[in-house]
């Protein structure tokens, strides 16, 4: 009976600093060959007297006119100051190419083809029939001569008449027919002309 009776420790084993941690296996030697670096020693002189014929400030400017400039990568931000994706890996964009109708006509573009080109054939329809009401004749020769020679006619008949007007023309009414006969005289005149340049002629139906 009593407490029981233990070992009192000895004064020499005292707890140390992180003893009690646990301990790392030595690191082994890694095989790979370790690459020497060569110091160059005290007595060593470095090359002298090398240069170049390259224009570095010719040659810079050249290459950033030629260069194609980088596009920016379009990112994605989950939050304020979170990290940064991909916006095109991250599932936000959509994927065109993978949609069943991909590369097929819209039936609207369809249908809206469809009514273009009935009006098309409508509208060419209607142009064939009015240019086929609006067809115009060709006058004959002996129309044409007959025409010419009824107008030299006509102009004699004129130029009779303005020849027999009196050297005096003091009135208004005289005047005012004067003035007609010379009017016709110009209108017969350009009309012959016009007939006597052109061989073939054609006359409107309507």
């Amino acid at each position: 009976m009593g407490p029981v009776k233990v070992q009192l420790p000895s004064p020499k084993d005292f707890l140390q600093k992180h003893s009690k941690e646990p301990k790392l296996p030595k690191r082994k030697k890694d095989k790979k060959k370790t690459i020497e670096l060569t110091v160059p020693r005290r007595t060593d002189h470095p090359v002298m007297g090398v240069h170049s014929n390259k224009n570095f400030v010719t040659t810079n400017a050249a290459n950033a006119i030629i260069g194609v400039p980088k596009k920016p990568q379009q990112l994605c931000v989950d939050r304020q100051q979170g990290d940064k994706f991909l916006l095109e890996t991250s599932g936000l964009v959509p994927k065109y190419l993978k949609k069943k109708d991909y590369g097929m006509t819209p039936k609207y573009v369809i249908k809206r083809n469809e009514e273009a080109r009935r009006a098309q054939e409508r509208y060419d329809s209607y142009v064939r029939e009015t240019l086929r009401q609006k067809a115009m004749k060709r006058l004959s020769d002996e129309e044409r001569d007959s025409l010419l020679e009824g107008l030299k006619k006509n102009w004699e008949e004129v130029h009779q008449a303005f020849q027999s007007l009196s050297v005096e023309i003091d009135t208004i009414p005289k005047k005012l027919h004067k003035e007609r006969l010379e009017l016709q005289m110009k209108q017969l005149e350009h009309d012959i002309q016009t007939i006597e340049k052109h061989k073939v002629i054609y006359i409107s139906n309507k």
